[in-house]
């Protein structure tokens, strides 16, 4: 065990078992404000007081960079109840992600302030892009973390010292706990309420939220879809268009290199430079990309879904949406709706003679 994990489990044994464990969650100009939000909110209703009653079993501090007002990325104006250099003794310090937070000297204050509070706080915790805070105080090398899917390979590469696991809703690596994008700052406040009160708490937590306790898969089953996430060549721009407009066809590696214009060998050598992808496996994404948005809308019936999407059957496309989103599709149907939609829309009465049924 590291040193420092040897002096905070001592810490964890004496001083903060007392109750209520003071939260500090740290502010700043061009917050995301949900990041905030939302955990805070989960640590609220497991104190389970009136907010107008003192704390039970959490007191939660907003903490800012100074004190007064800062002002969030969509405009919401926050109010601090006190400075860094005023914030009292925490339990666990939670660092909110934004573009804020990823500025020169934002970074440098609150990576130096985390460090000065690492060694007398049992917690330190990081919600979706937060992650760029807590990695800059050098405190991470080696350790496991993860960060807002869009910003995983960039944080990489700012922190090479980390062990980046991108695809994960939420990270514990000793004292150090790290979430996913936004809403999985709620997953992890879940998690650490369990940690300290029990499954009971954390799970009555997740009801009152009307979340899940917790939560299938990785951050991949939320993103949006894979032709948002890159900017093709133009000479794939109309190939990637005539793609999407027609899913279920048949697209050979030949079919598509006479779109292009290219022959199959110059296609597949261009298009994985382009892509570090073949074209069998982008195509397979594009595929289960749609296949998600289809299913979240709860009305067609996986069979169906696979066959439109240009799976050659459903046991094929359930093996592959399994392997990439780390969740079945009836799964993933639960977690964003509660419509039923049965394996043959034919069979439903209220969908007989819709539009496009």
């Amino acid at each position: 065990m590291r040193h420092e994990e040897v002096r905070l489990e001592s810490l964890m044994q004496s001083s903060w078992q007392n109750l209520p464990r003071r939260i500090g969650f740290l502010g700043f100009d061009g917050i995301e404000a949900l990041d905030l939000t939302a955990p805070l909110e989960a640590f609220r209703i497991a104190d389970g007081a009136d907010w107008r009653a003192p704390p039970i079993r959490y007191e939660t501090l907003v903490i800012g960079l100074t004190q007064g007002v800062f002002v969030a990325e969509s405009g919401l104006r926050i109010q601090a109840d006190m400075s860094l250099d005023q914030a009292p003794s925490l339990d666990t310090i939670i660092v909110p992600g934004g573009a804020g937070l990823r500025e020169p000297r934002t970074n440098a204050v609150v990576a130096e302030w985390l460090r000065d509070r690492a060694g007398c706080s049992r917690r330190l915790v990081s919600v979706c892009t937060g992650l760029y805070g807590l990695a800059a105080t050098g405190l991470m090398s080696g350790r496991r973390a993860t960060t807002h899917w869009r910003h995983a390979a960039d944080c990489a590469r700012r922190f090479p010292e980390l062990d980046l696991v991108p695809d994960a809703i939420f990270v514990k690596d000793g004292p150090f706990h790290s979430s996913g994008g936004m809403t999985a700052g709620i997953d992890l406040a879940l998690s650490l309420i369990e940690e300290d009160h029990g499954p009971s708490l954390a799970l009555a937590t997740a009801r009152q939220l009307v979340v899940h306790a917790k939560r299938s898969g990785g951050q991949l089953q939320y993103s949006e879809p894979l032709r948002l996430q890159v900017r093709a060549p133009d000479r794939f721009a109309d190939l990637l268009a005539r793609i999407m407009g027609d899913l279920g066809a048949e697209w050979s590696v030949d079919r598509m290199a006479a779109v292009t214009g290219l022959s199959a060998r110059q296609f597949n050598r261009r298009f994985r430079a382009a892509f570090a992808a073949t074209p069998a496996a982008f195509l397979e994404a594009l595929r289960l990309d749609e296949a998600r948005e289809r299913l979240a809308s709860g009305r067609i019936g996986v069979e169906s879904i696979a066959q439109t999407v240009g799976f050659r059957s459903g046991d094929v496309f359930r093996r592959a949406f399994e392997r990439r989103f780390g969740v079945t599709p009836t799964g993933y149907r639960r977690s964003f709706t509660t419509i039923h939609a049965p394996d043959d829309p034919q069979n439903c009465p209220s969908l007989k003679g819709a539009s496009g049924v």
